[in-house]
């Protein structure tokens, strides 16, 4: 059975994968219902100056959504920082730490202040977004500024949210994968042709050589296959199980092996870098001051832009995997279940090597992502080569891709597993 039929011939695998397009068909559906009391032309032509603005970054998750100021504008992205905000909040927070261990209630009450925060990051956005397109001018952007439009403006974008909120959890539920996750990488797709149209017009126009377009298609498929290439990549420590004697059987002795990503904080570095260095531009919009005017100007390209978004990548991916991997944990959990790495006492000597193997696989994890994510801006202001997304867009692709591949094969795996099961169980009965 070939992996096709293999999907289509599964009722449950069919079903989960029909779900899960039906439900970002709605998604996309949703993008185009805009938010009334908005001059839709003024946006268009508004959004297409703010690629190194938040509002620019925003459009570009949320899948062209804010630029038409849809009721989905703001995406899942609100859901998303509150999730993080909440997993870095439970590394400070006894409370959040204790709730954390108490397993699936502990979670639920987890999840419920992530739904809490997520309802006051929508309302905080939705203000400042109105505020922003209410000192737009020639052409005005808001058709009645004032609170009437700003409350209004604050609900929408908060039961958009909320709804794709609904989505990704219905999709994670009932169809494929991470619902949030396939919500992003919708948005983010949506973005592809209409880019590969832009560079064929140029190429058309006599604006990008021939020698450019062709230069574009090899170092796309050169990061997509160099991200596939890291994101698989482990340095396995090895385990051995100490040997126990139960009566008149041994027990253990055997070697395994432990796992460890070369990228282990994923994309959260290069977001939050992003994210601090769009922030002056975003400022200047709301309060026009010389001082923050010149600082985006110096941050929206050039040396400055690329040198401090390389290092707060580096420092994101040092503390998020602090935050995020314990490596006491990690020692603990491997002298509770007679475990140990050959060559290294128990206890405090396996922290220190897994701390000193952590680190040096951060320090190239994190010059992967810095590679992955300012190679685009530099080709683009250098040579003039055209990417209408960047790289920490490609690393959501190419991961989201990576984990549905992955929650398929498993699906596949798990029903030729119950058919082989099955047809054992009726072998059995029909030899007795």
């Amino acid at each position: 059975m070939s992996g096709a039929d293999g999907i289509f011939k599964i009722p449950e695998l069919r079903k989960r994968i029909l779900y899960t397009l039906f439900a970002i068909a709605i998604y996309r559906i949703g993008v185009h219902i805009p938010t009334p009391g908005v001059n839709s032309d003024a946006l268009m032509a508004f959004f297409a100056k703010q690629q190194g603005t938040i509002f620019g970054w925003f459009n570009l998750f949320s899948g062209g959504a804010l630029e038409r100021f849809s009721v989905l504008a703001l995406g899942i992205m609100p859901y998303i920082s509150a999730s993080i905000i909440l997993q870095l909040l439970t590394v400070v927070s006894p409370q959040l730490s204790e709730l954390q261990k108490e397993g699936e209630s502990g979670q639920k009450k987890i999840n419920q202040y992530t739904r809490y925060a997520t309802v006051f990051l929508c309302l905080v956005q939705g203000y400042g977004i109105a505020m922003g397109l209410e000192q737009m001018s020639n052409p005005a952007a808001v058709l009645n500024p004032g609170w009437g439009f700003r409350l209004l403006t604050m609900g929408t974008l908060l039961c958009g949210t909320m709804f794709l909120m609904w989505i990704g959890e219905q999709i994670t539920e009932f169809g494929i994968g991470n619902g949030a996750s396939l919500v992003i990488f919708s948005g983010i797709a949506s973005r592809i042709i209409p880019g590969f149209g832009n560079a064929w017009s140029l190429f058309k126009t006599g604006e990008l050589s021939f020698l450019k377009l062709i230069l574009l298609g090899a170092i796309i498929f050169g990061i997509f296959f160099f991200i596939i290439f890291m994101e698989r990549g482990q340095r396995r420590i090895p385990i051995q199980y100490a040997k126990r004697v139960v009566g008149r059987k041994m027990y253990g002795g055997q070697s395994t092996h432990l796992p460890l990503k070369i990228n282990i904080s994923g994309v959260i570095p290069p977001i939050f870098a992003s994210s601090l260095i769009m922030l002056p531009a975003t400022i200047t919009m709301m309060f026009h001051s010389p001082i923050i005017q010149q600082l985006n100007e110096s941050l929206r390209q050039g040396v400055l832009h690329d040198v401090l978004f390389v290092a707060l990548t580096v420092f994101f991916c040092f503390f998020y995997t602090a935050v995020t991997f314990k490596t006491d944990d990690v020692a603990e959990n491997l002298r509770k279940h007679g475990a140990f790495i050959p060559g290294i006492r128990p206890g405090e000597k396996t922290v220190d090597f897994v701390d000193f193997v952590i680190t040096r696989i951060t320090v190239l994890g994190a010059a992967y992502l810095s590679l992955i994510c300012i190679v685009p801006s530099i080709l683009g202001n250098q040579m003039k080569i055209p990417f209408y997304i960047g790289g920490t867009s490609v690393l959501i692709l190419v991961g989201v891709a990576m984990d549905t591949l992955s929650q398929i094969e498993s699906h596949l795996l798990s029903r030729h597993y119950d058919t082989f099961m099955g047809n054992m169980r009726m072998r059995d009965r029909k030899g007795a």
